[in-house]
């Protein structure tokens, strides 16, 4: 009996031991954020203090994400993501070294926090341009949707409660050993991958350029080679445009004004809003899981922009209502749908966009959402004076499916798929990729 398509890529080693350190990882990183939230009021700080050290992971991140893409397209990935994972350990075992011994400061772990931003910065470019080359074309989908599907449940979820554990048992500086654990685990696991490009390019440079050949340019010469490529591809630039919006749009009022929607429509307080982010985890994994155990779809592009565009609709209701199990509705289906959107979108750029562009590409992508989050949150809280946060959800809500419209129509979205079917061997898809 076929094994089930979700779980097909794990029949490939490299996978297997790619995807068992990054699960390690992320699980590590939601520990990260309790045990640095709570290590941080243990050395006397306080809001200003952790909006501090948060900012400086920030900045790490959208500061070096576009370099980011740069090294994958460069350098071999295997050596980048494990270079990544031995900075991480190195930061965190220092930072756990300084607690147990009583000489950690603030500084530290905002400098420890900053590192590890630009950490991730590099890991995840590298980690999307190296799945095609350790996976063939159709398992892509597969791996998307696994990783969809673990990012919730092990950093949104079981990350954090464990390390909220260590922190009530124990004490902040036991929570962050347990992170350095984590990284230390994932860094052996990595040193486990071959050293040779397998499945999805057979013979192949483990790096980014196609003939293997040291390259020369500058940084913003091939920065600008992946911006020009995004903007003479349709599907892709307004793919980016709608995904500037909907952040511009949404972000903010989830993270920053819905917490006043469950003191004020629902009479809730904390604990019902974490259950509503649960439910919308909840939904975002599920989402994942059920999109990498199917095909994807032929109609790629219009199944994406739909999933997205109708998934925010039930958000426009969410500040008129006064029904927890309502407003419960509204964000599973957005975390459902945001999720298939996401992954099919994360194996279009594995499967459309030329390996050596793969990850400036992906760098860029991460750059439009990472830079407009804190914009969003920021303009949350001043909109919520002048306008009634009824109307700032039921415009977010409403723009979002007009925009995916837009871009849908503006792209020829419905002939570009048509035109470029998915379905066909690896080796025509790339060709094509590469005439776009």
């Amino acid at each position: 009996m076929p094994a089930p398509k979700a779980l097909r890529p794990f029949a490939h080693r490299e996978y297997r031991v790619l995807i068992a350190a990054l699960a390690i990882s992320i699980f590590g990183s939601g520990m990260w954020a309790v045990a640095m939230v709570y290590q941080v009021i243990q050395l006397g700080g306080g809001p200003l203090e952790l909006s501090l050290v948060a900012a400086a992971g920030s900045v790490g991140l959208v500061a070096f994400v576009l370099a980011g893409g740069i090294a994958a397209d460069r350098i071999p990935q295997r050596q980048l993501i494990i270079a990544v994972e031995g900075a991480n350990l190195a930061v965190i075992a220092a930072i756990s070294g300084l607690a147990m011994a009583g000489w950690l400061q603030l500084w530290h772990v905002a400098a420890g926090a900053f590192v590890l931003g630009v950490g991730a910065a590099f890991f995840f470019p590298a980690y999307s341009a190296i799945l095609p080359r350790i996976l063939p074309a159709e398992d892509l989908l597969a791996a998307n949707g696994m990783e969809g599907t673990m990012r919730p449940v092990l950093q949104q979820a079981a990350g954090p409660a464990v390390a909220g554990i260590l922190v009530a048992a124990l004490s902040p500086s036991h929570a962050v050993t347990g992170v350095a654990m984590c990284h230390l685990l994932a860094f052996i696991v990595l040193n486990f991958l071959a050293r040779h490009t397998l499945a999805g390019h057979p013979g192949g440079h483990p790096g980014g350029h196609p003939d293997g050949a040291q390259r020369k340019q500058s940084f913003f010469h091939d920065l600008r080679e992946g911006v020009s490529y995004t903007l003479r591809t349709p599907w892709l630039l307004w793919t980016l445009v709608w995904a500037c919006i909907s952040v511009l749009f949404l972000i903010g009022p989830i993270e920053v004004l819905l917490p006043f929607v469950v003191r004020d429509q629902l009479g809730g307080d904390s604990s019902m809003f974490g259950f509503l982010l649960a439910i919308m985890g909840v939904g975002a994994a599920l989402g994942s899981l059920v999109t990498a155990s199917l095909r994807l779809p032929r109609r790629y592009l219009t199944v994406m922009m739909v999933s997205w565009g109708t998934g925010s609709m039930p958000l426009a209701a969410v500040g008129l209502m006064d029904n927890f199990w309502v407003i419960a509705a509204a964000l599973f289906v957005w975390g459902v749908t945001g999720s298939v959107g996401m992954v099919i979108w994360g194996t279009l750029l594995q499967r459309r966009v030329p390996p050596h562009l793969l990850g400036r590409v992906s760098s860029l992508d991460f750059f439009v959402s990472l830079a407009l989050m804190p914009v969003s949150m920021a303009l949350a809280g001043p909109a919520a004076e002048v306008l009634p946060i009824w109307l700032i959800f039921l415009v977010a809500g409403g723009v979002c499916p007009v925009m995916a419209v837009i871009a849908f129509a503006v792209a020829r979205m419905q002939a570009d798929e048509l035109a470029h079917p998915l379905d066909r061997a690896p080796e025509v898809e790339r060709a094509t990729a590469a005439g776009d």
